[in-house]
């Protein structure tokens, strides 16, 4: 049927002649139209099969590098994973390690201590002999004038020896107080550790109490720190304050064994006379 919106030229006509001699040239028309119609169905048919040749193909090479790459990334993760797993063991080993150190270091500050409680103990049992000899020769007459004079001689000694410890009790402070921040930098901490170790070396006081080998085993061994919103210096250390007060010990001890070797001196010398 022909359309009635085309002009009447694009309309396949009938024959107006019918089907006599001349219907030839009507068909002649038809199968002119057929043809080019023929082909391109068949470039269709043609352009169809070779785009789904394409289309499989790239689909082939696509699914090959997907697997190639799959392959590759698992390849990777197990290596990652074996890696990771040859650290993981390594960082452990090292932290029992760590661990074992700690304790060794906790074992060697606690027997540290004990021992120093020992030589505390004993100090302050010489302390009471000798305070009881004291009194004794005090309450002696002559005997205990000569040592009141020997003691006296020797409280000068003491009071530059307790001055010296309470200086050196501040500097132990604020080292500590270095070492526990987190903001001070470790070389001013070794610096006040060095000029520490040079005041008590030229001080005969410090020469005279061995300070020197104390200060360096508390340089070494104190780790002690108080929690980080501390506010209060003198709660950091440990060690220190336990070597704080066998010194003033040993200062109190050294004060009446001083004494009592002038005394003893000026006896061998009035025999000697």
């Amino acid at each position: 049927m022909n359309n009635l919106n085309d002009p009447p030229r694009w309309n396949i006509q009938p024959d107006p002649r019918g089907r006599g001699a001349g219907a030839g040239d009507g068909n002649q028309w038809n199968y002119a139209l057929l043809v080019p119609m023929l082909g391109l169905a068949a470039f269709r048919w043609i352009w169809t099969r070779e785009s789904q040749k394409e289309i499989q193909k790239v689909k082939a090479q696509y699914d090959k590098d997907v697997s190639t790459i799959k392959c590759e990334m698992e390849a990777r993760y197990r290596e990652t994973l074996t890696e990771r797993r040859k650290a993981a063991a390594t960082l452990e080993l090292e932290l029992e390690k760590e661990r074992q150190r700690v304790k060794g270091y906790k074992q060697a500050l606690i027997s540290q201590s004990q021992q120093l409680m020992e030589e505390r103990k004993q100090l302050q049992q010489e302390r009471e002999a000798l305070e009881e000899e004291k009194h004794r020769l005090v309450t002696s007459g002559a005997m205990g004038a000569v040592l009141r004079h020997a003691l006296e001689r020797e409280h000068d000694w003491y009071q530059r020896a307790t001055a010296t410890l309470k200086e050196l009790e501040g500097q132990l402070v604020e080292r500590q107080n270095a070492y526990c921040s987190l903001i001070l930098p470790r070389d001013q901490r070794l610096e006040m550790e060095k000029n520490m170790l040079l005041k008590v070396v030229k001080d005969p006081i410090g020469a005279e109490l061995d300070l020197e080998s104390d200060l360096k085993d508390i340089f070494k061994r104190d780790k002690h720190c108080a929690d980080l919103l501390n506010m209060d210096k003198r709660k950091n250390g440990s060690l220190m304050w336990v070597y704080l007060k066998y010194w003033q010990l040993q200062v109190t001890v050294q004060k009446h064994k001083r004494a009592e070797e002038s005394i003893l001196g000026g006896k061998i010398q009035s025999h000697t006379k």
